[in-house]
């Protein structure tokens, strides 16, 4: 019987190198997705000597941002599906029930430049109908700087 006493202890121990492989698969999957998920809709920026948005107030409230793109179509970045079009009465109601939420929110267009001036617009007329107080424009600064040139021999 003293096989029967020397009973093999459990081993309370959890091997934890899987998960560790597995986390950094996932890491490596989110660094490469995440800056293509924050692009969303293309668009050309018209260039402008504007003053920045002040960070301190997009920390406060992320704002709302309407997308006009070349066609004209309207892309509102809240609710679901934020890369695909919206009809005019969808993003009214998507900008009104932001706005009730959270009057503070700053409300922006961001048009491609080759988008008619009537479109740019209507969209604001249309997010002011929805309940925006101002309405801002997004554009690129206007002395960006260019790519650098590969350096070479001629």
């Amino acid at each position: 019987m003293p096989a029967q006493q020397r009973r093999r202890k459990l081993v309370g121990e959890i091997n934890v190198v899987p998960y560790i492989d597995v986390m950094l698969v996932l890491l490596v999957i989110f660094m490469i997705t995440a800056p293509l998920l924050k692009e969303g809709v293309k668009v050309d920026l018209p260039k402008a000597g504007a003053k920045p948005i002040d960070p301190n107030e997009l920390a406060k409230h992320e704002p709302l941002i309407v997308t006009v793109d070349a066609q004209g179509r309207l892309y509102v970045n809240i609710g679901r599906n934020a890369d695909q079009p919206v009809s005019e009465e969808t993003a009214a109601t998507r900008t009104a029930a932001l706005l009730r939420r959270d009057p503070e929110t700053p409300v922006l267009v961001r048009a491609d430049s080759t988008v008619p001036y009537g479109a740019v617009v209507k969209a604001m007329v249309l997010l002011q109908g929805a309940g925006a107080s101002k309405v801002g424009l997004l554009t690129d600064p206007k002395n960006a700087r260019p790519k650098p040139a590969a350096a070479g021999s001629n």
